[in-house]
């Protein structure tokens, strides 16, 4: 799970420095230094989209794009790995409580039937 979320925030990095820089080279007019570009990019990524500064070009809006959907791509496995997490915890530890109460319960059939057959015994 670590590696896949390592992954994961690596390719977003990726992918916001190099959209950051790729609409600078795009659409200069709009985005004319890196940090512009950045700023755009990580506010995409993250889907907060505040709107101060916006591609005009159809490069710049494609490439906006596919920024929106590797940002809800994001969100979507993050939570995922998530809730996949806290299911296998639930999970391990209900089959712990279950071994538990097994070995209890094959306990106390094995105590009853010592005690009854030493009983009949008498």
């Amino acid at each position: 799970m670590r590696g896949a979320t390592a992954v994961i925030v690596t390719a977003t990095f990726v992918v916001v420095v190099g959209a950051g820089v790729l609409m600078t080279v795009i659409d200069n007019a709009e985005f004319p230094d890196i940090g512009i570009g950045l700023w755009w990019a990580v506010q995409t990524v993250t889907t907060v989209g505040y709107g101060d500064v916006a591609p005009k070009d159809v490069g710049g809006r494609l490439l906006g794009a596919f920024v929106m959907l590797e940002g809800t791509a994001f969100i979507a496995i993050v939570t995922a790995v998530i809730t996949s997490s806290f299911i296998s915890r639930a999970q391990a530890e209900r089959d712990a409580v279950q071994r538990s109460d097994d070995v209890s319960d094959r306990e106390a059939m094995e105590r009853a039937s010592t005690s009854s057959s030493g009983r009949s015994t008498r």
